[in-house]
């Protein structure tokens, strides 16, 4: 663990176990959806970075062209607007974990 983030799981003995005679059991979900959340943030992180240097460099290409000034404007924009969805996606839930008193809110558990 780093940061209170798994970055991969030993199934054995995530969580006390979550094979039992070598056969996977529904707590096996709990790091499977923990692996998969944190390889889609990881992509969309990419994704936005990609977004931003693609942009700029369409921004400083178009050679005063109208045309591909605008598509570099949009570019950057979409991409500000994606990273805008995320950060507020993730303050909402932030914010209705405070306000609930449920600071587990954002972790993913299967009850025994």
């Amino acid at each position: 663990m780093f940061n209170g983030i798994v970055y991969a799981v030993d199934w054995k003995t995530f969580n006390g176990g979550c094979l039992q005679q070598d056969a996977a059991t529904i707590q096996c979900l709990e790091p499977l959806f923990a692996n998969v959340i944190i390889s889609i943030a990881a992509l969309v992180g990419v994704a936005l970075f990609v977004m931003f240097v693609v942009g700029g460099f369409k921004f400083l290409l178009s050679g005063g062209d109208q045309k591909q000034l605008e598509q570099a404007k949009n570019t950057l924009t979409y991409a500000i607007i994606g990273l805008v969805v995320i950060v507020v996606a993730f303050l909402i839930l932030r914010t209705i974990s405070v306000f609930t008193g449920l600071p587990d809110l954002l972790k993913f558990t299967i009850p025994k």
